[in-house]
């Protein structure tokens, strides 16, 4: 078996490794390092939780030991989709550079452009960054690509989610044709590829797994039910999260939950703490001071249950989870490989829960063709019918809004409407009404002079009066 040690790497990253715990490569790793430090371009695909940010950092580090970076010109450029992927990577280079006198810096959004220039001023040699934060400091002349030698594009896939590929070209563009770089996939969309053999030439191809494949450590199960009502659908699944919590007992540690919608993260977050759970969201939407503290808070323990929309679930480096629950059926089937890969990882055992309502059974099926395997339906530890009734709405309560429409149908069961029309006797429905507002006498456009002098001078409307030219015209009728 290959360990680190036999990888060339320099001295102090590898003494450095050691330090940290590790004496073999993962496949993805001892498939990677080896011509990355030839100098080539790589492409590698592998799942979620197989050790891909080593397999860049360890040769980057090893390749810029020797030389000094420039003022606004960094030597080596890493891009991410996300910001706590990107801070992940900072402190990977964190652990393995703590030998060397290598800087970097970290480009991503929440952060203050003030305190991100001066790092970039000083020269780094590992720039870290989003591609959008990226764009921001070179359209306003603070960086320069001309002197990038080595690129890394992580997550690509997620990348393109996220449509972040036209960036990613334009980035390309800026830099030098001489660089090298190195690709990261977890899938190979048509898109991706498209953007591999523009980019990258001659690539050395490494894949450890098949595309698209979830770990066998990997527990999986659904639970599939109908709401009793479709206005107590969402609370009712809500419970179904709950039981299925308490059913796993203390062997659920901690648990990630997905949902599909950043709106559904708050509620069902809201849900549990006011059911006891420990939990907390995480979503696109907050502060990064807020996602930093809960993440950090969900790495060392201090946080049981982690509500994530889909940024949580690439890349993020969070080895010891016990359990995924899905609870929305993700759309794209891709997407569920990724959010279980983050129980089981690193040869640990993992389960992942998915809860499935019928509209989502299509996305389910989807789902166990592309994993080529049919998953484990589970009974639903919930009986829908002993669930206490939905509390009525606020305004409801007060009685607000039934009050009016009641007493309103009331009174129309107890006595017909009256029609006032109906109610006027007749002689007065032949004579004009009076209409208490001064009229303007309409001209006739064509004739240029006033209609009413045809009238004898008197204005008729369409009222509710009978016209008296059409009595008339009646009684000539008659008589004839």
């Amino acid at each position: 078996m290959t360990k680190f040690s036999e990888l060339n790497l320099n001295p102090k990253v590898l003494k450095a490794v050691e330090e940290a715990g590790y004496e073999t490569p993962t496949p993805i790793q001892a498939g990677a390092i080896p011509p990355a430090l030839e100098g080539r371009d790589v492409l590698g695909i592998a799942q979620t939780g197989t050790g891909k940010t080593a397999s860049f950092t360890l040769p980057m580090i090893t390749l810029l030991a020797r030389g000094r970076a420039r003022a606004r010109m960094p030597r080596s450029l890493v891009l991410c989709p996300t910001r706590e992927l990107a801070a992940q990577v900072a402190e990977n280079f964190d652990t393995y550079t703590k030998h060397l006198k290598l800087t970097k810096a970290l480009l991503i959004g929440g952060v203050s452009f003030k305190e991100q220039d001066a790092l970039i001023d000083r020269g780094v040699d590992v720039l870290i960054a989003t591609p959008g934060r990226l764009l921001d400091h070179f359209e306003r002349g603070k960086l320069l690509l001309t002197g990038v030698q080595i690129m890394v594009v992580d997550e690509a896939d997620r990348m393109l989610d996220m449509g972040f590929i036209p960036d990613i070209e334009r980035i390309f563009s800026l830099t030098p044709f001489t660089r090298q770089t190195l690709f990261f996939s977890a899938t190979m969309a048509p898109e991706i590829e498209r953007i591999t053999n523009t980019f990258l030439s001659a690539p050395a191809r490494i894949e450890v797994a098949r595309q698209a494949t979830a770990s066998e450590t990997i527990e999986q199960g659904v639970v599939q039910f109908k709401g009793s009502r479709r206005d107590r659908e969402a609370s009712e699944k809500r419970a179904v999260l709950r039981a299925l919590i308490d059913a796993e007992g203390e062997t659920c540690t901690n648990a990630i939950i997905f949902c599909n919608r950043k709106t559904d993260v708050d509620i069902v977050a809201k849900s549990l703490q006011k059911y006891g759970y420990d939990a907390a969201p995480i979503h696109g939407d907050l502060d990064q001071s807020q996602r930093t503290r809960t993440l950090d808070g969900f790495r060392e323990g201090k946080l049981r249950l982690l509500v994530a929309s889909d940024v949580a679930a690439r890349g993020l480096d969070v080895p010891s989870v016990s359990h995924v629950f899905n609870f929305d059926v993700p759309g794209h089937p891709e997407d569920y490989v990724h959010r279980i890969g983050r129980t089981g990882r690193a040869g640990r055992d993992g389960k992942a829960i998915t809860l499935c309502i019928p509209r989502d059974e299509k996305a389910l099926d989807a789902i166990e063709k592309l994993i080529q395997k049919a998953i484990p339906r589970l009974e639903n530890p919930v009986n829908l019918e002993e669930l206490p009734e939905p509390k009525p709405r606020r305004e409801e309560r007060k009685g607000k809004s039934d009050k009016p429409r009641r007493e309103t149908e009331n009174r129309a069961d107890k006595a017909p409407r009256e029609d006032k029309r109906e109610a006027r006797p007749e002689e007065t429905r032949s004579e004009p009404r009076e209409d208490k507002r001064e009229r303007t006498p309409r001209t006739d456009d064509k004739r240029g002079r006033d209609r009413s002098e045809d009238r004898g001078g008197k204005v008729v409307g369409m009222g509710d009066h009978l016209p008296s030219f059409i009595a008339l015209s009646f009684e000539e009728r008659r008589a004839g």
